[in-house]
Order: structure tokens, then sequence, then C-alpha cells
């Protein structure tokens, strides 16, 4: 590896090397028709110790990646209407949502027992496989033009359900004590722990309700929203209002023991959006992508590849297996839901196909787990490379599946099995 740069550059001098570099390279990972991300975290791999080590690992610019983090969680809840939840799991659908999930996440943990890892890091191994990034299946399907397709619904429908019940888990075992011994001090762990849980979820079926039932009084209720931001002052009052709701469902996620993206996530999805004026909300989303996507998210990226080192691949064997694992086993998930949710063998094996990009959730929990110590940068540095393959991969590969789909149905509309 080259190791060109010995001296401690300022904070300053980093961040504008860093950013700059993620700008470039996040450019020309766009200009081959993938998402910037990849790019992003190239360049922290290139700035970083595996290369040049102009920059050393994360230290004062972890607190910027941190709230990248929030920024972007936030910004991908936005995506999403409550109602969506709903859909993801009525009907047959649910078969997609679930083996979508599951199957990967078994398959992650029978390679954390083959390698003999602890239980915490064998969990958080099969979650990292489970996971779908919305935001990039999303972005992918937008490229392709299918997102509004039957089948690229339910790839987003799954999407969502794999999002959810992977930042439930995050919560979950986070909040578990490594030391735990005893069968009794891990049956209290448990049950403690699905308390909290369960009064974070009560706390979202009340505001859930609430707003659904202020939806029905939007008339009354928008005149004085509306009076009430033309009275503040100050500037961008909506979007601090926005952020403060947000922060304060990731303030009750974290007083609960869980992360506090979880409880962002779900502050984002709850958004009483009708509340407020088009023009005004889609304004405030424009700024939040704008600060996410030109500053905070290309440095929590950039910062992801500084913390990735090539000399951490040293074991072949597990990252040949972790891939594999990566690729079949939500592919297969994917498309055995499918059968099973009635739709056809073209059209289950392209929906499997749309689950296994990663991205954003995944970088976000291996970052996490890194941080927390559940897992070495051994594991760390494969699911980056997973996540990156995975990503990069699937465009082309769902491109393929929807050609199929296609060629198959023929004249046949997009809603046939």
């Amino acid at each position: 590896m080259l190791q060109m740069i010995h001296f401690q550059l300022p904070f300053i001098v980093n961040l504008l090397v860093l950013l700059l570099s993620a700008k470039l390279l996040g450019e020309l990972a766009e200009r081959f028709r993938q998402p910037s991300m990849i790019g992003e975290v190239l360049a922290g791999v290139i700035l970083g110790p595996s290369l040049l080590n102009i920059i050393p690992a994360p230290g004062e610019i972890r607190v910027i990646a941190d709230l990248g983090v929030f920024m972007l969680i936030l910004l991908a809840g936005m995506e999403i209407e409550a109602e969506e939840i709903r859909n993801s799991i009525r009907g047959r659908n649910l078969w997609i949502a679930l083996l979508g999930f599951l199957v990967p996440m078994i398959s992650g943990i029978a390679i954390g027992l083959v390698f003999s890892f602890s239980n915490i890091f064998t969990i958080f191994l099969g979650l990292c496989i489970a996971i779908t990034a919305l935001p990039v299946s999303i972005r992918i399907l937008m490229d392709l033009g299918k997102i509004r397709t039957a089948v690229g619904q339910r790839i987003i429908s799954a999407a969502i359900f794999n999002d959810i019940v992977a930042l439930l888990v995050l919560g979950i075992i986070l909040d578990f004590n490594n030391e735990t011994k005893t069968i009794r001090d891990l049956t209290l762990s448990i049950l403690f722990t699905s308390l909290k849980v369960v009064v974070f979820i009560l706390v979202l079926m009340l505001s859930y309700r609430f707003f659904k039932h202020a939806k029905r009084k939007v008339n009354v209720i928008n005149p004085k929203v509306n009076a009430f931001l033309h009275y503040l002052r100050g500037k961008e009052s909506l979007f601090a209002l926005v952020i403060l709701y947000v922060l304060a469902f990731s303030s009750i996620s974290e007083l609960l023991g869980l992360h506090f993206i979880v409880g962002a996530f779900f502050g984002a999805i709850l958004l009483p959006r009708s509340m407020f004026a088009d023009r005004d909300f889609n304004r405030v989303r424009r700024s939040i992508s704008g600060i996410t996507m030109g500053f905070l998210a290309p440095i929590f990226f950039a910062t992801m590849g500084l913390s990735f080192n090539f000399s951490a691949l040293d074991n072949g064997t597990l990252l040949l297996v972790v891939l594999a694992a990566s690729f079949f086993s939500k592919i297969f998930g994917g498309y055995l839901g499918g059968r099973l949710a009635g739709l056809s063998n073209s059209k289950s094996l392209t929906v499997g196909i749309g689950l296994n990009a990663r991205g954003i959730i995944e970088l976000v929990i291996a970052n996490i787990a890194l941080s927390k110590g559940f897992i070495d940068v051994q594991v760390f540095s494969i699911l980056v490379v997973m996540a990156l393959l995975t990503t990069l991969f699937t465009p082309f590969l769902l491109k393929a599946g929807f050609n199929m789909i296609d060629r198959r149905n023929g004249h046949l509309p997009d809603n046939y099995p």
C-alpha cells in the first residue's frame, strides 16, 4: 500500500479534501449511471489508510458523519407515506417482504455460526445481509423508468418493510449487554428491551392515529398552521420545525435505549405533510436534500471509506462466503416470496434482484456496529465491499430482469402475475 503522507493536516483542510474528492468521484459514478455513494466511499478508501493515507481514520470528522446519518435517514423517511407501510404487508405481498428479509437474515446468522462469531456479532452480520437499501432501490427503479410498475411497487414495498424491521432489530440488539451470562439475566434483558420497543411502537401508533384524525380536519388546521408560520420572523421556520419534530422522535428513541436513527426514520414517516401547503413542504424537502446530498452524505460515505482497510481483507474465504450469501440468499428470498405471492417466475426473479441492493442503510448499520465494537475492521471492510458490489451489479441485473418480463409477457399488462 502507498503511505505517502505522514503529517496531520488541519481539520478544515481534511474536510475540504474529503468533500472535494467525494463529490468528484460521486459525479464520476453518476456518469456511469451508478449511485454517487459508490464514488464517495471510494474517495474515502483512496484518501484513507488503505492507500494514500492523506486523511487518517475518522476522528473529528465523525461528528459531521453522524449528522449525515441523521439527515440521510430523515430524507429516506420523507420518501415514505405511512399508508405505504400498511400496503407493504397487506395480502400476499407480505410473503415477499418476509422471505426477502428472513432468508438472507438466516443465511447471515448461519455464516456467523460456522465461523464461530459471537452472538451479537452474528446477528449484526445477518442484519446487514438482510437489508435492502430503500433509497438505492428507488433511485435504480427511477433510472430504469420502472418505479410505477407492479413489480417496481412490490420491490419498494418489500424494501420499506425490510428497512423498518432492520431498524427495530437494530434498536433491540444495541440494548443487549455483551456481559449477560446467566439465563435469568438474558431473559430479563430480552423482556426489558421488548418492553421499551413496545412503548416506542405505542408512541408511533398514537402519533399515527392523532395525525390521521387531524387530517380529516385539514381545512381547519391548515389556515392556523400557515398563519403561525407567517407570524414567525426567523428564516426557514418550517425547516427548523421539521428538524425539531424529527429530533423529538430521535430523542424518545434514545431515551428508550434504541438508536437515534430508529426514531428519526419513523418520525420522518409520520411527518404531518397534509398540514402544510405542498409548495412549503416541497421547499423544505429540497432544503434537506440539498444540505444532505450536497455536504453531509458525501462526508458520511467518504468516512466509511476512511474506516475501510484493504489489509483487513485477509480472510478470502469469509469474503467470498459473505458475497455469495448476500447475492443468492436475497435474490432467492425475493423469488420465493414472489412465487408465494402469486407472481410469475420472471417477475419473482426480478423482485428478488431488485431487493439485492444494499448501500445506505446497510452502511449505516455496519458503521454503528463498528463504532459500538460489535464487529471488527475485518468484517466491516467485508460489509463495505458487499454493499458496493450489490449496489453496483443490481442496475444491470434488474434491467435484464425487466427485459425478460417484457419478452415473456408481450402485450400483457404489468399487473399480470
